[in-house]
């Protein structure tokens, strides 16, 4: 395995104003990472559930003004895409790295899926405490896991836009970044602790 990390110049990438500018430090800093990083995730979730998962890295293919403010990877069970379908992310904003499981507001069975995390809510409360969690991939905050709410889950059930990412943030100047054998082994360990609630995802569909 050749990644060897994350550096202040990948996160600089996000310090370039114009969108050819920052799509380009995207491509050719941040998404060879992702490439390995990704590879290996594959295989070791494929490992682990018994079943080919598929690597996709965001292209942002449809923006031709704004530059993006994040990129990721993502890795499901779909050849053809993910946003549809309970997945895995490893991504980058300016100041931290997301490792998630990821429900996004194309989720197909969302309400079903939603259902089952508010019957296994104090399941997701026995987490790690330093584990977070996103009701909004487009915003850089999350919420701490101790002050998740039975209400948050509800509404990821209940109104369509509304999304659930579980994890970790890893802050810009965390060590585990700066060596890749730390970082792959951090989104393993994250992952192994995620993997019950995405096989329950899987079966509430």
């Amino acid at each position: 395995m050749s990644f060897e990390g994350f550096t202040k110049h990948d996160f600089n990438s996000f310090l370039i104003h114009d969108l050819d500018g920052r799509m380009e430090a995207i491509q050719t800093r941040i998404q060879p990472k992702f490439q390995e990083i990704g590879s290996y995730l594959a295989d070791y979730l494929s490992a682990e559930l018994g079943n080919e998962m598929y690597l996709h890295i965001a292209k942002h293919a449809r923006r031709t003004v704004n530059p993006p403010n994040d990129t990721w990877l993502a890795i499901a069970d779909n050849k053809r895409g993910y946003k549809k379908h309970p997945h895995f992310q490893v991504g980058l904003f300016d100041d931290h790295v997301f490792i998630w499981l990821a429900f996004i507001y194309e989720l197909d069975h969302k309400p079903a899926i939603a259902q089952s995390f508010i019957d296994d809510f104090e399941n997701i409360k026995r987490l790690p405490n330093n584990y977070v969690i996103s009701l909004d991939h487009m915003k850089k905050d999350a919420i701490k896991l101790k002050d998740l709410q039975l209400k948050d889950v509800e509404r990821f059930r209940d109104v369509k836009k509304a999304e659930f990412l579980i994890g970790q943030h890893l802050p810009v100047d965390d060590p585990r970044l700066t060596n890749g054998d730390t970082f792959l082994e951090t989104a393993k360990e994250t992952y192994h602790k995620l993997l019950p609630f995405y096989k329950k995802a899987m079966a509430a569909k």
